[in-house]
């Protein structure tokens, strides 16, 4: 089932028919103890809402940190390679690939975090620039998977490859990550099937696109989760994304204007455009 966040308070949606969630506080459901089957005895027990054509979809973010997951895809490794090499780094991402423990940073705030249909940004101070497609996990306040979403890390390929340490100017930003459209509350794992899409319009015509499955992803969802929460509280839980596996070409770079759309698998559409440089 379909979680939205939106103006008007959440709604789950179930077999194409959307339902209002009494609970109008998000902190308070993502930190429900059984959040999965409290959906589904309000969509069994509601009439459907006629009024969630009317809502405008919002970010699925309460107050959860956005950390991200790195060098999980065998792609983004040779990316992150190629484009360090000068710097010296090269070696780090292939150790990283690797290793038993995984590279994890920090990603967002709450308040920096967009939703679907909002606009993302590039810094002025970065020449190269791309979104990157991942799926993106919802934990709870226990570190217990509760929900999947999608997310777009933002990425300056050119200030990352500059110097390993700049990854959190490349990273974070104002504008540089969103998530949605909804969260997907399952009390099961995606199978390793699920697709993972990202096409980018210029101008209305496709300038890039490109596809991967769960099936690429090197380390397990529930292994990243247990390494963030080691010695971490998330008293709101928390959303991690898990890495890209669609890297467009070094001769690509977002521009103002560009859309991006990412798609996957049950979750559906997050679709995001560039906002003009200032």
């Amino acid at each position: 089932m379909r979680l939205y966040r939106t103006n008007q308070g959440p709604y789950v949606e179930l077999d194409e028919s959307c339902y209002r969630v009494p609970e109008m506080n998000w902190d308070g459901l993502v930190t429900h103890g059984d959040l999965h089957g409290y959906l589904l005895s309000i969509a069994e027990k509601s009439r459907p809402a006629k009024d969630f054509s009317s809502a405008k979809i919002e970010a699925p973010v309460g107050n959860q940190e956005v950390w991200a997951a790195g060098v999980t895809y065998y792609r983004s490794r040779s990316a992150r390679m190629e484009e360090s090499k000068v710097a010296g780094g090269g070696s780090f991402y292939d150790r990283v690939y690797a290793a038993e423990r995984p590279e994890l940073f920090f990603k967002s705030t709450a308040s920096r975090v967009v939703g679907t249909c909002s606009h993302v940004r590039i810094r002025k101070d970065s020449d190269w620039n791309v979104p990157e497609p991942e799926l993106t996990l919802l934990a709870n306040q226990f570190g217990k998977i509760i929900g999947y979403t999608a997310g777009n890390d933002m990425s300056s390929r050119d200030i990352e490859g500059e110097n390993p340490l700049y990854l959190p100017q490349a990273k974070v930003y104002d504008g540089s990550c969103a998530l949605g459209p909804c969260v997907l509350v399952s009390p099961h794992a995606l199978p390793a099937s699920t697709s993972i899409g990202l096409e980018i319009l210029r101008d209305g015509n496709t300038e890039f696109s490109g596809a991967t499955t769960l099936a690429e992803l090197k380390r397990e969802p529930a292994q990243l989760v247990e390494y963030l929460y080691r010695e971490i509280s998330f008293p709101f839980g928390c959303f991690l994304m898990t890495g890209t596996g669609i890297v467009p070409p070094d001769s690509f770079t977002l521009a103002s204007g560009d859309e991006i759309r990412i798609t996957i698998g049950q979750i559906g559409t997050l679709i995001n455009k560039v906002a003009p440089r200032d």
